[in-house]
C-alpha cells in the first residue's frame, strides 16, 4: 500500500496549517511531519513544479496535485508575511524600486487558472476556505498597501501570532468613527497651521520644520490617548530637532507665545543662546488627553547635540521613574522615542 495514500482523503486545511507552522517554526512541528515537509520542499526544489517525496522503501511518490497547490499557497502566504513590506505603496511621488524575486504567483508554481480555485489555506489567515484571488487580495491589503510591516524575524512564536492576529483585523486598515476622523483632522490642522505661521513670521530663521511629516502629531496624540485608557500615568519622550516645536505646542501644551519669544531671542540674556538652542531644551507638563479629569505627567528630555544619544537617556529616565515611583510596574510609564531623519537605532552610541 502507498505510504502516502492517506493524503488523498485527509483534510487539506489541517495540512495547510501544519505546513504554515513548519515554515514559521520548524522545531515546533512533530518530527515525522517535519521530515515529511522537508522531503516535500526538497522534492519541489529538485524536481521543479513536480512535488515528490521518497518513501521509507526508497520509492518516489508524488503528492496529490491539489495538496501540492495547497502547500504552494501556504508558501505564497509566508512570502507575503516575510517580504510584503518590500512591495508597499509608501512613496506617493513615484513607484518603489523593484525587488526580486517578486510575489507573482508564477514564482510559486501557481498560474492564473488557479485564481478561481478555492484553497483551504485561507483558514490560516482566519478568512476560511477562499479562492486564490481572494487570498491574494487579502494579503495585498494587509502587507502591500500604505502600511508595511516586517516581523517574521521575531523568534517568539507567541509574539508572531499576536502580530498576525492584529493584522487580520479589518485587513490592517484603520476603521475610524466620524468623531475620530474629525479629531485627527484637528491635530493635522494644528500641525500645518503652526508650521505655516513660523514659515511666514520667521522667514530665513534656522528652524527644523515638520512640513511633510505633520502626521507625527496625530500619531503621538493617538498613542497617548490609547495609553491613557490603559492606565499609563507618565510619558517620557525623546526626539531630535525636526518637529520638536510643533510637538511641544500641540502635544505638550507649551504656550505658543513662549515658543515665539524663543524665536525672537527674548528668553536668553547671554548671546551664546541663539540659533537652534530652542530645539535642545526639554519640557515637562501635565495634560488631560481624554478630558476625564485625570491628568498625566508628560516629559520631553533635553537633547544633546548628538541627537540620537537621547534614546539611552529616555530609557534611563523611564527606568528610574518605574523603580522610584511605581514599584517597577512597567504598565505605568511609557517611553516614546522619535528618531531623526534617516536615523537608525543607536546611531552614534558605542555599546
Amino acid at each position: 500500500m502507498d505510504n502516502f495514500s492517506f493524503l488523498n482523503a485527509a483534510h487539506t486545511a489541517h495540512f495547510a496549517a501544519l505546513y504554515d507552522q513548519y515554515l514559521q517554526q520548524p522545531d515546533t512541528v512533530e518530527p515525522s511531519w517535519r521530515a515529511f515537509f522537508q522531503g516535500f520542499d526538497f522534492g519541489l526544489e529538485s524536481s521543479g513544479s513536480k512535488g515528490t517525496i521518497n518513501s521509507s522503501e526508497g520509492f518516489e511518490t508524488e503528492v496529490p496535485e491539489q495538496l501540492q497547490k495547497e502547500f504552494r499557497v501556504v508558501k505564497l502566504i509566508d512570502s507575503y508575511r516575510s517580504r510584503g513590506h518590500l512591495f508597499t505603496k509608501t512613496n506617493p511621488v513615484r513607484e518603489r524600486r523593484k525587488y526580486h524575486p517578486t510575489l507573482d504567483i508564477e514564482n510559486f508554481g501557481l498560474s492564473k487558472e488557479d485564481l478561481s480555485t478555492v484553497f483551504s489555506a485561507g483558514e490560516i489567515m482566519d478568512i476560511g476556505p477562499s479562492s486564490l484571488e481572494t487570498i491574494i487580495g487579502h494579503l495585498k491589503r494587509i502587507y502591500c498597501n500604505s502600511i508595511g510591516i516586517e516581523y517574521m524575524y521575531i523568534r517568539d512564536p507567541e509574539k508572531v501570532n499576536w502580530i498576525q492576529q492584529r493584522l487580520n483585523i479589518n485587513d490592517n486598515h484603520p476603521n475610524f468613527s466620524v468623531d475620530q476622523k474629525k479629531h485627527i483632522l484637528k491635530k493635522l490642522n494644528q500641525a500645518v497651521s503652526f508650521e505655516s505661521f513660523l514659515h511666514t513670521k520667521y522667514v530665513g530663521q534656522k528652524r527644523f520644520s515638520l512640513e511633510g511629516g505633520e502626521s507625527l502629531i496625530p500619531a503621538i496624540d493617538s498613542l497617548i490617548l490609547a495609553a491613557d485608557d490603559l492606565g499609563v500615568e507618565e510619558f517620557v519622550m525623546g526626539m531630535a530637532h525636526r518637529g520638536r516645536l510643533s510637538t511641544l505646542a500641540n502635544i505638550f501644551g507649551k504656550s505658543t507665545k513662549d515658543i515665539f519669544s524663543e524665536f525672537d531671542g527674548k528668553d536668553y540674556d547671554e548671546d551664546v543662546f541663539d540659533g537652534d538652542v530652542k530645539y535642545h531644551m526639554g519640557w515637562t507638563s501635565k495634560i488631560d488627553p481624554n478630558n476625564d479629569g485625570k491628568k498625566i505627567n508628560i516629559s520631553l528630555a533635553p537633547n544633546p547635540s548628538h541627537l540620537e544619544t537621547v534614546g539611552a537617556v529616555v530609557q534611563g529616565i523611564a527606568r528610574a521613574k518605574l523603580d522610584n515611583n511605581y514599584s517597577s510596574d512597567t504598565s505605568k510609564v511609557l517611553p516614546i522615542l522619535v528618531h531623526g531623519d534617516a536615523a537608525i537605532a543607536g546611531q552614534g552610541l558605542a555599546y
